[in-house]
C-alpha cells in the first residue's frame, strides 16, 4: 500500500487549520503565513475559521489520523505501507504514531542508500518522481489531499489497470465527525471507517464527468475499446 501525505509546513499554514501544537504552533503558522502571503488571510473576506475549515474537510490529515483511519479500515500492523511525501511539518512528532501502528512503514529514505539518493537531493521534482514510481505500482493507493501528484497518479493507475485500480479517497467531512467525537468507542469508529471504505470500493470504474481532468479520469477518452465490448 502507498500513501501520499501532504502535511508540509507551508500547506498547514495555507490551510489555516490548527492542530495540537498550542500557542507555539499558532505563532509559528501566523509567521509562516505572513512571510509567504503578506497579510492575505487578514483581509476582509479572507479571514478563515479553522474549526469551520476542518468541518468542511479542508484540513490536511495528520499522519496519526491517517494511521487511525487505515487501522479502522482493517489494515493491520503487518501491512507494508510506503509513505510518499516531501518534508513533513513536525515530522518527529507526527510520524512516530504512524510508525508504531505500521512498523513495516517505508519511505524513499529508508529504501534507498544515502549515496543513491544523493543525485536527487536538491531537486524536488526528481524526489517526487521516485515516490510516484513506487506509488503507481502499489496494490492500494491512499490519498486524502488534492494536488497534481495524487490526481495524476490516480489517473495513471486507472489507465494502467483498465479503471480497476484500488484507490482510497475518503470524504474528510465524514472522517472528522469520527475523529472529533470524544465519546466514540473503537468499535463504532471502526464501523464508520469500514463504511467509508465500502463506499470507496463500490464506486467501481470511474468515468470522467464533463468538467473533470482527463489526467485524473482517463476513461473512456484514453482507453482502447476491444471488439465486441
Amino acid at each position: 500500500m502507498s500513501r501520499c501525505i501532504s502535511v508540509s509546513k507551508r500547506l498547514v499554514a495555507f490551510s489555516c487549520c490548527t492542530y495540537d501544537g498550542g500557542r507555539k504552533e499558532k505563532i509559528e503558522m501566523e509567521n509562516a503565513r505572513e512571510r509567504s502571503w503578506r497579510g492575505k488571510f487578514h483581509r476582509p473576506g479572507r479571514v478563515i475559521n479553522p474549526e469551520a475549515n476542518r468541518r468542511d474537510g479542508k484540513c490536511p490529515l495528520t499522519p496519526l489520523e491517517v494511521g487511525m483511519m487505515l487501522r479502522g479500515m482493517g489494515f493491520d500492523n503487518t501491512t507494508f505501507l510506503y509513505v510518499a511525501s516531501g518534508k513533513i511539518y513536525n515530522a518527529a512528532k507526527y510520524m512516530a504514531p504512524l510508525g508504531q501502528m505500521f512498523p513495516l512503514l517505508q519511505t524513499k529514505d529508508t529504501l534507498a542508500l544515502s549515496e543513491e539518493l544523493a543525485k536527487f537531493e536538491g531537486y524536488s521534482s526528481r524526489l517526487a518522481a521516485l515516490d510516484y514510481t513506487i506509488c503507481v505500482q502499489s496494490e492500494v493507493f491512499v490519498t486524502t489531499q488534492g494536488g497534481n501528484f495524487p490526481h495524476f497518479l490516480m489517473g495513471h493507475r486507472r489507465y494502467l489497470l483498465g479503471g480497476n485500480a484500488k484507490t482510497i479517497k475518503p470524504d474528510k467531512r465524514k472522517l472528522v465527525l469520527s475523529f472529533d467525537d470524544p465519546n466514540i468507542r473503537w468499535s463504532r469508529f471502526k464501523h464508520h471507517m469500514l463504511e467509508i471504505l465500502h463506499h470507496s470500493d463500490i464506486r467501481g470504474i470511474a468515468f470522467r464527468k464533463p468538467n473533470d481532468s482527463i489526467y485524473t479520469f482517463p476513461m473512456p477518452d484514453c482507453m482502447c475499446q476491444q471488439d465486441g465490448i
